[in-house]
């Protein structure tokens, strides 16, 4: 494949490879997850017991993904969220979800994304401990599955709707989006019939493109942890644009997903915490 100008049908090719791989460090991890809830008393005891399982599945991650595409970058997990406007970039987390996990809980998923020039043109969302193992795929322009089976979203009416949010990624640095998470969800609780937080951001963003959620919105720059999911759920036919309803990008300070008929519907919701 010549750099940066892969065909969909080659980007699917490669999809099967990064899906295996993400498959391996999951299973992997999996194995390792404890039983019993972390017993770590303090922030700093809990990062470092999850940089010991953390770190190894980073590394082994990057191996695989590094033999298949050599000629992309690697943004390790010190970069400082901005995705870079040039070049092809693998973008991966090894467990996303690590609150969950370190309390022994399967909500949490292994993602792997090629961003490209800024834009994600290949995603793999891998959850190994929901309903025995969920994949989903996507590939720009291309489509997205849902264990290599299309999804689509389901229509909804909003008063039916299970909406799905996380809280900002910086909340200490970010009083503006903490304040307007507070208040979304206030709005957002009388207008659905409930209102989730179920764990890893990409993976609640991918279930917008299968129908398992009817909408995401979060607050603040959380472009690595949307990346994945937004391909997942733009290419399934979601809508996905900023909580204004304008076009998002990976410099946005909101997100929106949700699927096209309760969109317009959604914004209106948010336009008071705008």
């Amino acid at each position: 494949m010549d750099q940066g100008r892969a065909t969909t049908t080659e980007l699917w090719a490669l999809a099967g490879g990064v899906e295996a791989a993400v498959r391996e460090v999951g299973a992997e991890l999996a194995a390792r997850r404890p039983d019993e809830p972390t017993p770590a008393r303090t922030a700093e005891e809990a990062v470092a017991r999850f940089a010991e399982i953390d770190g190894p599945a980073a590394a082994g991650l990057r191996e695989r993904l590094g033999s298949l595409r050599p000629e992309a970058g690697w943004l390790d997990d010190e970069f400082d969220g901005a995705v870079p406007a040039e070049g092809e970039w693998w973008l991966c987390d090894a467990t996303d979800g690590a609150v969950q996990y370190l309390l022994g809980l399967p909500y949490w998923a292994v993602t792997a994304t090629l961003v490209r020039d800024g834009r994600a043109v290949l995603a793999v969302v891998h959850a190994p401990e929901l309903l025995g193992g969920r994949t989903y795929r996507a590939v720009l322009g291309g489509g997205a599955q849902l264990d290599g089976r299309p999804i689509a979203p389901l229509p909804r009416e909003l008063g039916s709707a299970v909406a799905a949010t996380s809280q900002p990624p910086t909340v200490a640095g970010d009083p503006v989006a903490l304040r307007r998470a507070g208040e979304s969800l206030a709005a957002m609780a009388d207008a659905v019939v409930a209102v989730r937080n179920l764990g890893p951001t990409a993976l609640q963003v991918a279930q917008v493109g299968s129908g398992h959620l009817a909408l995401f919105w979060e607050y603040g720059a959380d472009a690595p942890n949307l990346l994945p999911g937004a391909l997942v759920a733009s290419e399934a036919g979601a809508t996905v644009t900023d909580t204004a309803g304008a076009a998002w990008t990976a410099a946005s300070d909101g997100f929106l997903a949700a699927a096209p008929g309760l969109h317009a519907d959604v914004v209106r919701v948010l336009r008071s915490v705008n």
